[in-house]
């Protein structure tokens, strides 16, 4: 307990630092609210009013003491293109989001930690080679072209898969996946290369050890030596990059929700950033940032669990 209350207290600062950092950014970037929202760049006493009502006539700290006020009290704002609170915003389209990035997540993990294992019991082998070499290339293509050429091949050439568009997986599971085939392949091909360097690189440094080396001298087979002492031993640093990943995929999923216009928080942020919806953006943001902080620290908090030398 004692352990999981200092993560969670260094978890406030870094929080605090990452609020400061979106609120000056959204600062920086070039566009006025206020003109948006009036539509009338002549018109100064309607922009004057609209400024008064965002809150953007006072200085930067006091918007940013009213904005962490509001967080408090779980006030995320209003978003300006919907009119809704941003907080009931998010968890409307967060939904599609978790689904996408979760079905990813654990089909990367599926594939990649077994074809990392045998990766690296056949080190510089024909199938270590050919595995490696499948990652090095997966990890050098960017997920939205992945996306595009998936939408050119199964949706336009073939016509096996739906190319735009969402439906959700409690109202038809079926046409729900069918619908989310395409986003998470486009998302996993990269996440698999990542883990599967990850796992090789980390099962051949613990198939380097000497209880390893005892292991097999006691007569156990290869495969033995491997599930019952190598796994197990080289999770721990999949583990932190599989929290890392989860982390960059809930704010990389922007990009292809924007490709399969899906309705999830990616897309919304996108929108959000082109209608200079200050509201929408910050939320989002320290939403994700949020998310990704939880996740490394259950990371932490499971580190015991996998390997008893940290209870030490």
């Amino acid at each position: 307990m004692r352990y999981a209350a200092v993560k969670l207290l260094l978890s406030i600062p870094t929080l605090l630092i990452v609020a400061v950092l979106i609120f000056t950014l959204m600062r920086l970037v070039p566009g006025d609210p206020a003109m948006i929202l009036v539509g009338d760049p002549d018109n100064a006493a309607a922009l004057d009013d609209a400024r008064r009502a965002l809150g953007l006539d006072r200085s930067y700290p006091v918007q940013f003491g009213l904005w962490l006020s509001g967080l408090a009290h779980g006030d995320f704002g209003v978003s300006l293109m919907t009119g809704e609170p941003v907080l009931s915003a998010i968890a409307k389209r967060f939904p599609v989001t978790a689904q996408v990035v979760g079905l990813a997540m654990v089909l990367a993990g599926a594939i990649a930690v077994p074809l990392g294992t045998y990766a690296a019991s056949r080190q510089n082998r024909r199938a270590d080679l050919a595995i490696v070499f499948t990652a090095n290339l997966l990890i050098s293509v960017p997920s939205f072209w992945v996306g595009l050429m998936l939408i050119l091949l199964f949706g336009v050439t073939l016509g096996w898969l739906p190319t735009i568009g969402y439906v959700s997986l409690a109202d038809n599971p079926l046409e729900g996946l069918r619908y989310l085939i395409l986003p998470v392949l486009a998302l996993l091909f990269v996440e698999i290369a990542t883990l599967i360097r990850m796992v090789r690189a980390s099962t051949i440094e613990v198939l380097r050890q000497d209880y390893i080396v005892s292991a097999r001298a006691r007569g156990l087979s290869e495969g033995a030596v491997i599930r019952r002492h190598a796994v197990r031993n080289a999770f721990a640093p999949t583990m932190t990059l599989l929290g890392l990943i989860l982390g960059s995929l809930l704010g990389g999923v922007a990009v292809i929700e924007t490709v399969f216009t899906l309705p999830g928080l990616g897309r919304f942020l996108v929108d959000g950033i082109y209608a200079r919806d200050y509201a929408v953006v910050q939320g989002v943001l320290l939403f994700v940032a949020f998310l990704h902080v939880a996740v490394n620290l259950a990371v932490d908090l499971l580190y015991p669990l996998i390997d008893p030398r940290v209870r030490l």
